[in-house]
């Protein structure tokens, strides 16, 4: 699968190259906006929905997507929940991924020289120095909005993420990791994420979900007051679900 930045479409007479251009873009829109129906992609992308299905069919036989119940949240209406698409391991690994095998080499040597302690030192270190270059955007953000400004930083440094009001608090959602091959292996990565969080944010905050852990979001909740989120959301399904990140 093809992961270059642009997805315009292919020159006349090039069928298998704009099939492959849409069906990028198709994936892409997956690993930004989370969990996603065919429905809903069809609208995103201005498509019709049997070109998103026919897409969909074959990211599916390649297996850079599977297919889920979506999870709903508050009272259930009648009839099947709906079918939303998730991509697989494979599918982000197709997504910049590049120096994972050199990551996870140089961490399995800090814990074989200093142990598990020496891991969430350099953990620490790292997510301290990434919250530094956050610091400056998140305090300048009313308090309303200081978790959308977290979200635009992590935005820009490849995670996709977005915000979006749950009851007296707020969500702050990564649809994207590019450490999270990584990161399977040394959930300390996560515990310091969720630490320099709660620093920039001035709060406790939990993490609920985790996409090293086989959620389809990097689920983040931080209570207090609602937040103003700087555009839609769409839902976000399995990602979300309650259970603790390890």
């Amino acid at each position: 699968m093809k992961t270059s930045a642009t997805s315009g479409a292919a020159p006349a007479g090039t069928g298998s190259a704009r099939d492959e251009s849409t069906r990028d873009r198709v994936a892409r829109s997956i690993l930004t906006n989370g969990p996603s129906s065919a429905a809903v992609l069809a609208e995103r992308l201005e498509l019709t929905p049997a070109a998103v299905r026919r897409h969909l069919d074959h990211l599916l036989e390649e297996g850079l997507v599977e297919s889920r119940e979506e999870r709903v949240y508050g009272p259930r209406g009648r009839g099947r929940p709906a079918k939303v698409f998730v991509l697989t391991d494979t599918g982000r690994h197709a997504f910049h991924q590049a120096y994972d095998d050199l990551a996870a080499t140089a961490l399995h040597f800090i814990a074989e020289a200093g142990g598990d302690e020496a891991v969430a030192e350099f953990a620490r270190r790292r997510a301290v120095e990434v919250g530094q270059r956050y610091r400056e955007l998140v305090d300048a953000a009313p308090e309303s909005d200081k978790a959308e400004a977290l979200a635009q930083a992590l935005t820009a440094d490849g995670y996709a993420a977005s915000t979006a009001e749950r009851g007296q608090g707020a969500q702050l959602c990564q649809h994207h990791c590019p450490v999270a091959h990584v990161a399977e292996q040394f959930p300390q990565l996560c515990e310091a994420e969720t630490e320099v969080f709660a620093t920039l944010l001035g709060r406790h905050v939990q993490r609920l979900a985790t996409i090293a852990h086989g959620d389809g979001v990097c689920t983040t909740h931080i209570p207090g007051p609602a937040v103003n989120s700087a555009g839609p959301v769409s839902s976000v399904s399995d990602g979300e679900s309650a259970r603790t990140a390890r």
